[in-house]
């Protein structure tokens, strides 16, 4: 009997086969990525994250920190080139979706869980447990000699004093324009824009007069400056959230319960003390953040 001719036809189909087989044994993504916006607090939180779900589950994370403003990071989260990261809800509601801010702090981060899980897929956790919200910041001896306690307190004052934000904050929709309309504050000139690094030592070394901070930031007691109560209420509430990708909460199931261990666990005093740590006291963020889980346990 002659031997069958083995068909050049048949041995492309039994390398499909063979690849196909192949690919599907091949191991799905067996990291996630964690990033942050640009400033200290962000770095702090996404080591937290890291560190945290490191310990707690086991997946190795990659960091990716001091990416850029928002929209950037929003944008790195939809591509699929990050997994998770932190944000605050009055900023996803105002500068991702575009909506005015309404209603409290429960209102605001239940709007925003529906938005995001409809628009994007992406999934609000849980509140870590503090606000981050805008301060408006002025120097102490300022405070104490011309008697300024809140943001209207200025009004008479803004024609001759500079202010000082940094890039979001010019342009974002509950920002500069908005905040400076709804006080009636006229300022000498164009606000000068400056990275939030910077933005303090501008304050101590009369660069400008008023600046927009953080709330949590560590250097504002450090300094000796005052944050001006928002007598007015301008600005959302600013609860810090972690959001994460639906899709990698489907691969990596153990993540859930990973990011509700953190619900709740940190205050803004907290977070000031860590912020602190970083920018004045100039410690290594990952040292400072395990030197606190341990002190927490967790």
């Amino acid at each position: 009997m002659s031997r069958p001719k083995f068909r050049p036809l048949c041995f492309l189909y039994l390398l499909n086969f063979t690849y196909f087989l192949s690919a599907c044994h091949q191991p799905a993504q067996s990291k996630i990525t964690i990033g942050s916006k640009f400033f200290t607090e962000q770095v702090v939180l996404a080591e937290l994250l890291a560190q945290h779900i490191e310990a707690r589950t086991g997946i190795p994370v990659i960091r990716k920190t001091n990416l850029g403003g928002t929209l950037l990071v929003h944008k790195a989260l939809q591509a699929g080139e990050l997994d998770l990261y932190v944000e605050y809800t009055g900023t996803a509601l105002t500068t991702v979706l575009n909506e005015a801010p309404q209603g409290d702090s429960s209102a605001v981060y239940n709007r925003v869980k529906q938005l995001y899980a409809d628009r994007f897929h992406l999934e609000v956790t849980e509140p870590l447990g503090f606000e981050n919200t805008f301060a408006m910041v002025i120097r102490g001896d300022d405070a104490r000699d011309l008697h300024l306690q809140k943001i209207s307190d200025v009004a008479p004052l803004a024609p001759k004093w500079r202010a000082g934000v940094g890039y979001e904050f010019l342009e974002r929709p509950d920002g500069f324009r908005g905040w400076s309309d709804r006080y009636n504050l006229h300022f000498a000139g164009s606000p000068k824009v400056m990275d939030l690094g910077l933005i303090y030592r501008a304050l101590v070394d009369h660069q400008v007069d008023i600046v927009a901070g953080n709330s949590t930031d560590g250097l504002i007691d450090s300094l000796g400056l005052v944050a001006l109560a928002d007598d007015r209420h301008y600005f959302p509430p600013y609860d810090a959230v972690p959001i994460v990708r639906q899709s990698t909460l489907a691969q990596f199931p153990q993540l859930r319960a990973a990011l509700a261990d953190l619900a709740g666990k940190l205050s803004a005093a907290d977070i000031r003390r860590l912020n602190y740590a970083v920018d004045a006291q100039q410690h290594d963020a990952a040292a400072v953040v395990r030197a606190f889980r341990q002190s927490r346990g967790f």
